[in-house]
């Protein structure tokens, strides 16, 4: 299948209350059509085929901007999460000797940048074409309680027939935590009208990191190989582990990748396959580490088109990442970025389809 463009394609889907335009960007090469949204530099839609060619829904999200604007209706679908993604313990952290105190919007810590974290921002539209879009954000000193102002950039893009890449960077005036990642909902069956049970999962990943009852690593890595429910070296059911993982609720844990980098700079992230539509994907990234998540919150979020619901477990999520807490976990990777330094970040999810999960380099 040859590459295949059209003129660049952006619709208006809403305004937030104080009257801001929410616009759609539509990429597309004629295998993989994939929305982004301003609001958060969303992912709101990836279209792939099926192995019997039909085009269909593989991520969770909305047609229209009203959801994203209600976080009753948006557990953050598709989003960039930031200042830092995923959680940070009581919402306090030190810099070089002076402390910093966040909001605690997930129980008694801090999640994905606060309560108007990069997701819940409108980033501005820097270059686009019909199979890339680069979005920009500024973060103001004192934004969220983080010091030190911050400008970031996403592009989305199809470089290829199979891939979707997501490249970050940013820059900052004073040291400063940051941790970006999509926090894309996947569904390779139907785009979450099901339950994401029966995919077979790979990660590639020997250690993780535990974490106590508010989902705080506790410190420790520890090898997967003492939890077969932790254990998915090999391909596994989801489902299989899911009421056996860490503390009973679901997969919500950081795996601490190999290392194991190829000549792009890249290593091995993940592989999925369901069986029903033959879809596969496969992800890569440059990160340490990635948040196996399945949806464990879910529950009942109105379906893209007021279609269904999206339930419990009805999709997954793998946040390419540094460490959870990592700013308070010397062992763990840095996370401060100063200035002069840029931080980047690279994940590339690939599609395609086949009749069982295709071998890969594992």
């Amino acid at each position: 299948m040859g590459i295949w463009y059209s003129s660049p394609e952006t619709t208006k889907v809403g305004e937030t209350a104080s009257g801001q335009e929410i616009t759609q960007y539509t990429l597309s090469n004629g295998s993989i059509t994939a929305k982004v949204l301003n609001w958060g530099a969303t992912l709101s839609s990836v279209q792939v085929p099926d192995k019997k060619g039909n085009i269909g829904e593989v991520c969770l999200g909305y047609d229209e901007a009203a959801p994203y604007l209600d976080w009753k209706t948006n557990p953050y679908f598709g989003c960039v999460a930031g200042r830092v993604a995923n959680r940070i313990c009581k919402g306090n952290f030190s810099v070089d000797g002076k402390s910093y105190s966040l909001a605690t919007n997930n129980g008694p810590n801090a999640l994905h940048g606060g309560n108007v974290g990069f997701d819940k921002c409108i980033w501005k539209c820097e270059e686009y074409t019909t199979t890339s879009v680069t979005l920009m954000l500024t973060s103001p000193d004192g934004d969220e309680g983080y010091p030190g102002s911050v400008c970031a950039r996403i592009t989305y893009s199809l470089p290829d027939e199979k891939s979707l890449r997501m490249e970050y960077s940013a820059t900052t005036d004073a040291p400063t935590p940051l941790n970006l990642t999509n926090h894309g909902y996947w569904n390779l069956a139907d785009g979450g009208q099901s339950p994401v049970l029966e995919h077979q999962l790979e990660i590639a990943a020997d250690f993780y990191t535990p974490v106590d009852d508010t989902s705080i690593p506790t410190g420790e890595i520890r090898s997967v190989a003492a939890s077969s429910a932790m254990d998915l070296r090999k391909p596994e059911r989801i489902g299989r582990g899911i009421r056996y993982a860490d503390n009973g609720i679901g997969y919500d844990h950081n795996y601490v990748l190999r290392g194991s980098f190829d000549a792009d700079g890249l290593q091995p992230v993940a592989r999925v396959y369901e069986p029903s539509s033959g879809r596969w994907m496969a992800v890569r990234s440059d990160q340490p580490g990635v948040q196996f998540y399945t949806g464990n919150y879910l529950t009942g979020h109105p379906g893209r088109g007021g279609k269904g619901a999206y339930a419990k477990n009805h999709g997954f999520c793998l946040e390419t990442q540094a460490f959870p807490d990592a700013i308070n976990r010397a062992h763990f990777n840095p996370l401060v970025l100063r200035p002069g330094q840029t931080y980047r970040h690279i994940t590339v999810h690939e599609f395609g389809t086949s009749t069982s999960l295709p071998q890969g380099p594992y």
